[in-house]
């Protein structure tokens, strides 16, 4: 229903009893504005704890930061795929903020030599939320379709097929498969593993994380498509929330009669295969598809990227001792 349409409704009803015998009047306009200013509550306090877990003296300051590192970058028409980095070695290129693939890293983990049918017969009975329905164009709304399930109960709906998007386990932790990863030791705050499963056809529309991240490639091949932070302005974002910007172009399929500006952005194209792990530096906007069935793992840091770590007007003072 459009708003329009709910405003003619609530004046035709207006004092009309409903079922209930009771009058229905649309919500007051005191009724409204505090609800609004919860929400800005709720979202400023969020931000909040989203600086202070980074470090940083807010969170639009690091977005700007960022955005405005991004413009001295190099220009790039593809992602450099290199051997394994140590530690040291990786902070140095991230510092660079481009994006980057490593080898030899993650088809050592022992995730890496199991099958689906390792799945089927040692955790079947794993729950997990899979994404289902519309779920490209829903991605940032809060009340996306998703349905709790098995994994066996996923694994059998996946190979039974389904019409439109397949079913996608996306952004979930399954904690049962973290000792079989062995991450490196990249950042010094880090959030969990999350992993994504689906078959080909499975999307992650094109968005923005204001965290670095390292994305490794399990199993199968995916499509990356990345674009530059400072390239937002040409992408038509809305904010999901500080730290999580989507946009509705998408740039697989370009539609530039509706997205004109989109013209303007640089599109690279990265595909990552079994084995490979992506750094994607804060800031910069991705849409993941898979190509064929697909396992993967990534984790966001939780820290002030490399790329602004130089930025001294950024630090959040410690806190001062009582």
């Amino acid at each position: 229903m459009s708003s329009e349409e709910f405003k003619q409704g609530a004046t035709q009803n207006r004092g009309q009893p409903d079922a209930r015998g009771a009058a229905r009047l649309p919500p007051t306009r005191q009724e409204s504005e505090a609800a609004a200013a919860d929400r800005a509550a709720h979202q400023e306090a969020r931000e909040r704890r989203d600086a202070q877990v980074r470090g940083v003296t807010s969170i639009a300051a690091m977005r700007d930061a960022i955005k405005a590192t991004a413009r001295s970058l190099p220009a790039i028409t593809s992602v450099p795929r290199i051997g394994p980095l140590d530690p040291a070695a990786f902070r140095e290129r991230a510092s660079l903020g481009l994006p980057f693939l490593m080898t030899g890293i993650v088809d050592r983990w022992p995730l890496a030599a199991l099958t689906v049918q390792t799945l089927r017969d040692h955790y079947s009975d794993l729950p997990v939320r899979a994404r289902v329905g519309d779920y490209v164009n829903t991605a940032f709304a809060p009340d996306r379709a998703m349905r709790d399930m098995r994994l066996l109960e996923y694994l059998d709906l996946v190979a039974a097929g389904t019409p439109g998007l397949p079913p996608y386990l996306g952004n979930l932790e399954m904690r049962e498969l973290n000792r079989l990863c062995h991450w490196p030791a990249f950042f010094d705050k880090i959030g969990p593993p999350r992993f994504w499963l689906g078959p080909a056809g499975t999307v992650t529309p094109l968005h923005c994380d204001y965290d670095d991240n390292v994305f490794a490639q399990i199993w199968g091949t995916k499509r990356i498509m990345l674009v530059p932070p400072h390239h937002d302005a040409w992408l038509y974002p809305n904010e999901a929330n500080a730290i999580l910007f989507g946009s509705p172009f998408d740039p697989e399929a370009p539609d530039y009669e509706r997205f004109p500006l989109a013209r303007q952005a640089t599109v690279i194209e990265c595909i990552v295969g079994p084995g490979d792990m992506l750094y994607v530096p804060a800031g910069w906007y991705h849409q993941v598809r898979s190509l064929t069935f697909s396992l993967s793992s990534n984790r966001w840091a939780r820290a002030i990227p490399f790329s602004v770590r130089g930025d001294a007007s950024l630090r959040a003072a410690p806190p001062v001792p009582l």
